[in-house]
């Protein structure tokens, strides 16, 4: 019967109020001085300062085992700790700067007690993620010397990591045996600006052309086309997809591009660079282009199959990257295409016509805000666009708008992605996290490709070349490596590709060496049936 009135007793405080005694603390905190609802904190700085306010005071004996600071793979994270506010603040700042682009965890457990040991009632583990850490991470060097070190580091993909048997490029630098015929074609014109810029010999690039030009003679051909993926080994063909097991006739015409650049360089009255001038003359020669056309139809079509003959019905449409394409086969002293089908097919009599102005730029052909920037690339390795005009645009004013537009809208940065800005910017196709895609303006995730930027730098030299400087020097640590820059990055989701692809790697070596030199322009525009070709099609340049 004394029970009640005891416990009424305990729980009765001066004033005659009655409320349940409590030791228990709440926990409530900020980073930077900020606090945004949630446990997770993005693109902070490398030394970020983290207050646990509680709602009493602390027993800070218990603090060593309640607070654990890590890092990547659990590794421990030195940090120094203040006690304020009467005990119910504690201040947490990392001891040395962390990484950039890295994630660490600040966990509090619940062995935190208050003063009067009572229990912690709501443990948090607060993700922290590092942004940019603006240092430089590499010495700093001449632009000049830089255009180097990219274009060496990056020719090491084609030279160092090109396939021991057949000589051609590797798909990505995971892909084993897989060789790619349009990779290929970039590739040997890497190898052309690589002995120009005395990376290589011009003896030691000769025995690899022609160890892929033997390789090509004897390698699955589909109508004369090469397909997509080849076994470097074997030359037979690798499915790209189920019916896309036979001719890919635009990705010969990447490969074809840079055969016939190859042979216009290696020029001497030597037998072997006759013998090699005389065997890519045959290999182009052997495409049949015309076939391609379906039955001699208006347009060139992508894609046939020995099983599946032309279910994947792909027409060959601009504006893309595909005018190569369409070049070369007019080019054929074999298989030629009339004018009628460049301006039917390709051209769809005007249809690919523009004139739209975006980000303050008028683009003459192709989707609104010009779509990923490779458009402008992989055919423009060869075809030099300056000063170039046929009946539907100038290719030089194209090529220019396409690329302002991409980097004027990385600039403005309208759906906010972190990191996007005048000296990081560029979106074409490349990895994803988890996947690949074509990267545009109205196709944006958040990646960004160097290729971009880079293989754009002779259209906007400015700025391509703050690009490379900010890929370089700011976040080389994580964009930069063995056969120079990794495929893609989002700064956004704090994502670092680890790979490097043979489409994304090429170009850039090849359009830096145009932009300095002109070089693999003025070979592939030399080429006799080039000029004619083009000619043909209504082209006019001062280089034809």
């Amino acid at each position: 019967m004394l029970i009640i009135p005891m416990l009424l007793a305990l729980g009765c405080k001066k004033g005659g109020s009655s409320a349940p005694i409590n030791n228990d603390a709440t926990l409530s905190f900020t980073v930077n001085d900020k606090y945004n609802g949630t446990l997770s904190y993005n693109s902070l700085n490398n030394l970020p300062e983290i207050k646990l306010n509680l709602s009493a005071p602390v027993n800070t004996s218990t603090l060593a085992s309640a607070i654990k600071f890590t890092g990547p793979n659990g590794t421990d994270v030195p940090f120094s700790q203040q006690i304020q506010n009467s005990d119910k603040t504690i201040v947490i700042v990392p001891k040395t700067a962390l990484s950039s682009f890295t994630t660490y965890t600040l966990a509090i457990s619940a062995d935190l007690k208050s003063s009067t040991n009572g229990r912690l009632i709501n443990p948090v583990n607060i993700s922290l993620s590092i942004g940019l850490d603006d240092t430089d991470k590499f010495p700093r060097i001449t632009d000049d010397e830089l255009l180097t070190l990219v274009q060496k580091q990056t020719f090491k993909y084609f030279w160092d990591f090109g396939h021991p048997s057949s000589g051609l490029a590797r798909e990505r630098n995971t892909s084993g045996n897989t060789v790619t015929s349009g990779g290929s074609g970039f590739g040997i014109m890497a190898l052309v600006a690589g002995i120009n810029r005395n990376f290589i010999s011009r003896a030691d690039g000769l025995a690899r052309m022609q160890k892929i030009v033997a390789f090509l003679k004897t390698a699955e051909r589909f109508h004369g086309a090469y397909p997509h993926w080849l076994d470097g080994n074997t030359g037979k063909v690798i499915p790209f997809s189920t019916k896309d097991n036979g001719g890919d006739l635009v990705e010969t015409s990447f490969l074809m591009a840079g055969l016939i650049t190859a042979r216009q360089y290696f020029n001497g009255t030597n037998a072997n660079e006759t013998a090699l001038r005389n065997d890519i003359n045959t290999i182009y020669n052997g495409v049949e282009w015309s076939w391609y056309r379906k039955d001699n139809g208006t347009t060139l079509y992508w894609h046939w199959s020995p099983n599946y003959n032309w279910d994947i019905n792909l027409p060959i449409k601009g504006w893309n990257e595909c005018l190569i394409t369409y070049v070369m086969a007019a080019s054929s002293l074999t298989f030629s295409i009339p004018k009628s089908v460049y301006d039917m097919g390709w051209a769809q009599n005007g249809a690919m016509k523009n004139g739209n102005t975006y980000y303050g730029v008028q683009l003459p052909l192709g989707t609104a805000n010009g779509g990923p920037l490779f458009f402008s690339h992989y055919s423009f390795l060869g075809i030099n666009p300056n000063g170039l005009t046929d009946a539907y645009t100038n290719y030089e004013t194209q090529t220019k708008a396409h690329t302002l537009i991409n980097y004027n809208y990385c600039k403005a940065n309208p759906l906010g992605n972190y990191g996007y800005s005048e000296n990081c910017w560029g979106l074409t196709a490349s990895d994803i996290q988890g996947g690949y895609t074509a990267s545009s303006p109205n196709n944006d995730g958040g990646t960004i490709a160097p290729t971009a930027a880079l293989s754009s730098m002779p259209y906007t030299p400015t700025e391509s070349m703050q690009a490379m400087k900010y890929f370089y020097y700011k976040l080389g640590n994580k964009t930069w490596g063995e056969y120079g820059f990794y495929d893609a990055f989002s700064l956004k989701d704090q994502w670092f590709a680890t790979s490097t692809l043979a489409i994304d790697q090429g170009p850039i070596i090849v359009m830096i060496e145009n932009y300095r030199t002109k070089l693999i322009w003025n070979l592939f525009m030399s080429a006799p049936e080039i000029k004619s070709g083009m000619r043909n099609l209504g082209f006019s340049s001062p280089n034809l």
